[in-house]
C-alpha cells in the first residue's frame, strides 16, 4: 500500500511548498513566492523577464522532478 503524501488540494500545495522550500535551499531556484486566493494558492517563480505563474499541482510536480534530479546528480 503507498503512502500518500498528500489527499486533498491544500495538503498538496503544502507539499508543493514544502518541496519549494527545498529547492530553495540547495541551490535549484533562487526563489519563489504563493499567493493564496479563496479558492486555490498560485506559485510563483521568477524568471528573467517575467514571473511563471503555477497552480499547486504544476508547482508540486516542477519542484519534485528538480529536487530529484539535484539528488540524483549529487
Amino acid at each position: 500500500m503507498s503512502n500518500y503524501l498528500f489527499h486533498d488540494p491544500i495538503s498538496l500545495a503544502e507539499q508543493a511548498e514544502e518541496l519549494g522550500k527545498k529547492a530553495v535551499k540547495l541551490g535549484l531556484i533562487p526563489s519563489f513566492s504563493v499567493h493564496y486566493y479563496s479558492d486555490s494558492p498560485e506559485f510563483f517563480l521568477p524568471d528573467e523577464k517575467t514571473a511563471l505563474s503555477l497552480t499547486a499541482p504544476e508547482a508540486y510536480m516542477k519542484f519534485k522532478k528538480l529536487v530529484e534530479a539535484s539528488s540524483c546528480q549529487g
